[in-house]
């Protein structure tokens, strides 16, 4: 059976380590090589005190979020959704450049990720121009099928 409680924990019948009072149990403060900074050194991680290149908030370089460098938009993202929406309501010649242009400009987007935030502005024009070359095929055709009625109703007057 046994014969009481043992020893409290940390005073069994081996010695404390080097380094720690008799109790086995470091000071309020730790001890020296613990991994506490010593008196009057600031700790790693406190706002102010990061690696070199680092803002005063110690979080990273100055000006950069969460993603890393700010992100630019494409130079050519907005003349697309104009070419595009011009497309559709106002001149459909514009359609087939927008869309030419948006999937060049998607490519050079997607070449380079995290670079560029108008990828959806792009996308947008490019959508605009491939409906816009549908309707202008669409109005084409009928114009085609229109003249060729014309024509066969002049010619057939005309025999």
């Amino acid at each position: 059976m046994s014969d009481g409680p043992g020893p409290p924990f940390g005073q069994g019948p081996h010695p404390a380590p080097p380094g720690l009072p008799p109790g086995g149990r470091p000071g309020p403060y730790g001890s020296p090589g613990d991994g506490q900074p010593a008196y009057g050194q600031p700790a790693y991680g406190q706002p102010g005190h990061g690696p070199p290149g680092y803002g005063p908030s110690g979080y990273g370089p100055p000006g950069y979020g969460y993603g890393g460098p700010p992100q630019e938009e494409h130079p050519q993202g907005t003349i697309v959704l104009i070419f595009g929406i011009l497309g559709i309501v106002a001149c459909q010649v514009l359609s087939p450049i927008a869309w030419v242009m948006g999937n060049r400009t998607l490519a050079e987007i997607d070449a380079a990720p995290g670079r560029y935030s108008n990828r959806s502005l792009v996308n947008a024009g490019r959508i605009c121009g491939i409906v816009g070359s549908v309707l202008l095929g669409i109005i084409g055709a009928i114009f085609l099928v229109y003249f060729v009625i014309i024509i066969g109703v002049v010619v057939s007057a005309g025999a």
